[in-house]
C-alpha cells in the first residue's frame, strides 16, 4: 500500500476509531442515502459501519494510487497478471455476453470462440439429457447427477446448485463427491441406480489424486453392476484438458468439455466447469447466471467509484484488518439456499487473499487475507452470534437476504426479515448500562427481579454496539441475481489483492501439504518403520501402521 495513503488514513483511523455508529446515525438523518448503493434489485446498505465522508473518501484515494482501476483495465483485456504463473485472468471471459472479442496477451485470437463452442456444447448435451434423447446403457433416463471434484471443482457447483434448487430439472437429483474419505462416495452411491446414474469428472488435468481415486472407485462400482466396459462412455463424462488420460479411463473425447489455463478452480464455474449446474437446473438458467455475473463485471467497470459495489466492498475490508486490526469477516445469508455460500467464499477469499509475499517477492508489509466464516442466519442467532453481540473480539458481517421468499408460508419470511433487519441495527446500536439498568428497574417493578439483583447483572445486559455490517438485499434469489451476487465477491478478492499487492489468482500454499503427503502415502503402503521425518511425524505414522497390524 502507498506510504503516504497510508499515514494520511491512519491519522485519520486514529481520529475515528473511538467514534461510535449511534452517534454518526443521531447527527445525520441521511446517513443510509450516503452510504448505499445498488445494481439493478441489488441493494448495498454499508452505512452501519464505522466510516465518514472522509474515511470514503480516503479509501478511494488509496484505491487509486494501488492501481486497482489500471489493474482492473489489465484484468479484462486479457493482460497476464498473474504473474507467479506466467497467466491471464479470464473467467470475466467465461461469462462475456457483450459479444465483444477477448483476447490473451502474447496469443493471437479471440478466446471467445472457445467459450462459444464449449458453451455450445454444454448446451446440446443438457438438452439431451433433459429431453430422454441420451440415456444409459440399458436405455433409461438418467435420474441422478454425481459430480466427481475438489475445491472450486466442488465447492462452487454444490453452493449455486443448493442456492438454485427451486429451479432444478423435475426428476433429477444432484450428488458431489469431494472428499477423498471413502465414506463420501460410499454413502453417496449407497441409494443410487447404476442404470440410471451419470458422473461428471471434473478436473483439468485428470490427475488430481483426490478426484482421480473417487473417480476410479465410481467407476468399479458401476462395472460391478453393469459387467461392461463399454458402458462406462455412456455413464461418464469429463470436464478436462487431458484428453488421453480421459480417453484412457473410458470416457469418449467427445464428452470431454475444456477449460483454459486463465480460469483458475475457484473462479471456474462459470465454464465447463459448471456443466453440473446446468444439467440440475437448465442451460436457460445457466445462460442467466452468466448474464448476472456481466451485469457485475460491466458495473465493476463502469460504475463511479463511490457507487462501485464490490470496489466499496473491498476497501471495507482493507478498512477493518489493516487500521482496526479485525481478523476474521461473517458471511451470514437469510436464506437456506445460500447455506453452502459461506463455505465457497472461504476458499475464494482465503485462498485468493492468504498470501504474505508481494508480487514483488517480498514479504507483505501488514496482514491481508481475513478468516472467513458463517452460515445461514437464523440458526447462527443461536450459536454464535452472542460472541457477535458482546465478544472481546469485532467481526465485520455481511447480512444477505431477499425481499421475495421461494416458499411462502404463514409468516415465516416475515419472521426471517424481522430477524435480518433487527440484527443489523442491534450490532450498531448496543445498549448503554444506562438502558439495561432501566429494563432491569422495570422488571423489578413488575416483581419479576429483586431490586438487590439489578447492580449485578446490569453488565451482563449491556451491549458494546459499533459492531459493523453490510445488509445486501435483493427482490430474488435468482440465477441472474445470484450470478451478480457471486461476481460481486470476486471483484472484492480482486480490490483488496491489488491494494495489498499480492496476487490472489496462485495458491503455492495448497501445493506443499500434496507434495508431503505422496511422500507419506508411499511409505504408508509396507510395514516398515519410518524415520524419515521429524520425531512428530515418525512416531504417528509408526503408530498408525502399529494399529493396522494389531487390526490385521
Amino acid at each position: 500500500m502507498r506510504a503516504d495513503v497510508v499515514e494520511k488514513l491512519q491519522a485519520h483511523y486514529e481520529k475515528v476509531a473511538d467514534l461510535h455508529m449511534r452517534d454518526l446515525f443521531e447527527g445525520d438523518e441521511n446517513r443510509f442515502t450516503e452510504f448505499s448503493c445498488s445494481l439493478g434489485d441489488i441493494l448495498l446498505d454499508y452505512s452501519k459501519n464505522r466510516v465518514t465522508s472522509e474515511t470514503i473518501a480516503l479509501l478511494l484515494e488509496l484505491a487509486e494510487e494501488s492501481g486497482v482501476y489500471e489493474k482492473r483495465a489489465e484484468m479484462f483485456s486479457g493482460r497476464r497478471i498473474n504473474s507467479t504463473e506466467g497467466r491471464a485472468v479470464l473467467h470475466t471471459a467465461l461469462r462475456n455476453r457483450s459479444g465483444r472479442p477477448v483476447e490473451v496477451e502474447g496469443q493471437a485470437g479471440d478466446v471467445m470462440d472457445g467459450v462459444d463452442r464449449v458453451l455450445a456444447q454444454m448446451g446440446t448435451f443438457c438438452d439431451a439429457v433433459h429431453s430422454g434423447e441420451r440415456r444409459g446403457y440399458t436405455d433409461a433416463e438418467f435420474t441422478d447427477i454425481v459430480s466427481i471434484g475438489i475445491g472450486g471443482s466442488a465447492l462452487g457447483p454444490l453452493m449455486v446448485t443448493e442456492a438454485l434448487k427451486p429451479y432444478a430439472r423435475a426428476g433429477l437429483r444432484i450428488h458431489f463427491v469431494s472428499n477423498v474419505d471413502a465414506t463420501d462416495i460410499v454413502e453417496t452411491l449407497k441409494e443410487l441406480d447404476a442404470e440410471s446414474t451419470l458422473f461428471v469428472v471434473v478436473s483439468k488435468t485428470f490427475t488430481t489424486e483426490e478426484t482421480l481415486a473417487n473417480a476410479l472407485s465410481a467407476r468399479a462400482w458401476f462395472l460391478e453392476r453393469v459387467g461392461d466396459v463399454e458402458a462406462v462412455e455412456k455413464h461418464f463424462v469429463a470436464v478436462s484438458v487431458n484428453e488421453d488420460a480421459v480417453t484412457e479411463f473410458g470416457i469418449d473425447a467427445g464428452n470431454m468439455f475444456e477449460f483454459w489455463d486463465w480460469v483458475g478452480g475457484r473462479y471456474s464455474i462459470w465454464g465447463a466447469v459448471g456443466l453440473p449446474i446446468a444439467l440440475y437446473v437448465g442451460m436457460d438458467n445457466f445462460e442467466s447466471l452468466l448474464a448476472g455475473a456481466h451485469d457485475m463485471d460491466l458495473h465493476f467497470q463502469q460504475a463511479e467509484p463511490g457507487e462501485n459495489i464490490p470496489l466499496l466492498l473491498g476497501l471495507l475490508g482493507v478498512w477493518y484488518n489493516n487500521f482496526f486490526g479485525m481478523e476474521t469477516h461473517a458471511v451470514l445469508p437469510y436464506d437456506q439456499y445460500l447455506r453452502f455460500l459461506p463455505d465457497y467464499l472461504q476458499q475464494l477469499d482465503m485462498e485468493s487473499c492468504g498470501k504474505s509475499v508481494t508480487l514483488a517477492g517480498e514479504p507483505v508489509d501488514g496482514a491481508t487475507g481475513m478468516i472467513i466464516w458463517g452460515g445461514p442466519g437464523t440458526d447462527g442467532q443461536h450459536a454464535y452470534f452472542q460472541l457477535l453481540h458482546q465478544g472481546t473480539r469485532i467481526v465485520p458481517a455481511d447480512f444477505i437476504a431477499a425481499a421475495e421468499s421461494q416458499n411462502p408460508l404463514g409468516e415465516h419470511h416475515l419472521k426471517l426479515l424481522a430477524n435480518f433487519f433487527a440484527q443489523t441495527e442491534a450490532l450498531m446500536l448496543g445498549k448503554t448500562r444506562e438502558e439495561a439498568r432501566e429494563e432491569l428497574l422495570v422488571e423489578v417493578e413488575r416483581g419479576r427481579l429483586a431490586s438487590q439483583d439489578v447492580a449485578d447483572l446490569v453488565g451482563h445486559k449491556e451491549f458494546p454496539g459499533n459492531r459493523p455490517s453490510n445488509s445486501i438485499f435483493v427482490r430474488r434469489l435468482d440465477p441472474r441475481t445470484l450470478g451478480a451476487l457471486l461476481a460481486m465477491y470476486e471483484h472484492k478478492v480482486f480490490v483488496q489483492g491489488c491494494i495489498w499487492g499480492i496476487n490472489p489468482y496462485d495458491q503455492w500454499g495448497v501445493e506443499l501439504g500434496k507434495s508431503l503427503a505422496s511422500r507419506v502415502f508411499e511409505e504408508l503402503r509396507d510395514e516398515s518403520t519410518i524415520n524419515s521425518h521429524d520425531s512428530s511425524t515418525n512416531a504417528l505414522v509408526n503408530h498408525y501402521k502399529k494399529l493396522r497390524r494389531e487390526l490385521d
